[in-house]
C-alpha cells in the first residue's frame, strides 16, 4: 500500500487527540480508567450490534451473547489489571495503571509501525481478511512494539524485562489477531468501517478490537506468571 501523506496526516492528528484523551482516562484517577472503558464497553456494544444485526438481520439477537466474550470479558479484566497497581507501595504518590498503560502503549506502537512500515515497503499480503495489511508491516511492527517495551521496561524498572516482552509479545500477536477478526466482522457484514468516530481510524472496534483481543491473554499472564 503506497504511502498518503494526507491520510496519514488526518490519522496522525486524530491519533494525537485521542491519545490526550486516553491517556488522560488512563492516568488521572481510578475513577477516571473505570469510566474510560465503561464508554469504550458501550461504544464497542453499540458497534458490535449493528455488524450482527447487518450479518444476521434475521436471528441477531442469538448472537449477540458472543459480546460477552468478545468486549465485556476483556473490558472487566483491564480494569481488574488495573487496581492492584493503584494500591502500590513502591509508587504510592503517582500511582497509575502499569501493566493497562503497557498494553495500550504495546498496541499503539504495534499499529503505527505496522502501517508506516507496511505503508513505506511492504510487499507480500498477510490475509485475504485484510489485503492492505503485508507482513514486513506486520513483522516491523512486533519488532518495534518488543523494542519499545524494553526501553520502557529498562527505563521504569517496575517489572522485570523479560515481563515486558511478554506482555509486547502478547500484544504484537494477539493484537493483530483480535484486527483481523474485527476485519473479517467487517467483511460479512459489507462495511468498510465499524464507525465513523475518530476521523481517519474509524469507530470504537476499529481502534480497540487489539486491545480487545490481547488483554485476555495479557491478564493471564500477569496472573499466572507475574505473581
Amino acid at each position: 500500500m503506497p504511502f498518503n501523506f494526507a491520510i496519514f496526516k488526518t490519522r496522525a492528528l486524530t491519533a494525537v487527540l485521542f491519545a490526550i484523551i486516553m491517556l488522560t482516562g488512563l492516568l488521572w484517577n481510578q475513577w477516571s480508567f473505570i469510566i474510560l472503558f465503561i464508554i469504550i464497553h458501550f461504544g464497542c456494544w453499540y458497534e458490535f450490534i449493528k455488524i450482527i444485526r447487518k450479518i444476521h438481520p434475521n436471528n441477531y439477537l442469538y448472537y449477540l451473547p458472543t459480546g460477552l466474550l468478545y468486549i465485556s470479558l476483556p473490558v472487566l479484566m483491564m480494569i481488574d489489571l488495573s487496581h492492584p497497581y493503584y494500591n502500590y507501595d513502591v509508587i504510592k504518590k503517582n500511582v497509575f495503571p502499569v501493566i493497562p498503560c503497557g498494553i495500550v502503549l504495546s498496541i499503539w506502537i504495534n499499529d503505527t509501525m505496522a502501517y508506516l512500515v507496511g505503508s513505506l515497503i511492504g510487499k507480500t499480503p498477510f490475509s485475504k481478511i485484510s489485503p492492505k495489511k503485508t507482513w514486513e508491516g506486520t513483522i516491523g511492527g512486533a519488532i518495534s512494539c518488543i523494542a519499545l517495551m524494553i526501553v520502557v521496561g529498562w527505563v521504569s524498572r517496575f517489572y522485570k524485562l523479560a515481563d515486558w516482552i511478554a506482555i509486547a509479545l502478547i500484544c504484537g500477536v494477539f493484537g493483530t489477531l483480535g484486527d483481523l477478526l474485527e476485519s473479517k466482522l467487517k467483511r460479512m457484514a459489507a462495511i468498510k468501517d465499524s464507525g465513523s468516530f475518530m476521523p481517519g481510524h474509524g469507530g470504537f472496534l476499529d481502534r480497540f478490537d487489539s486491545i480487545l483481543a490481547a488483554t485476555p491473554l495479557v491478564w493471564l499472564y500477569v496472573y499466572f506468571f507475574m505473581q
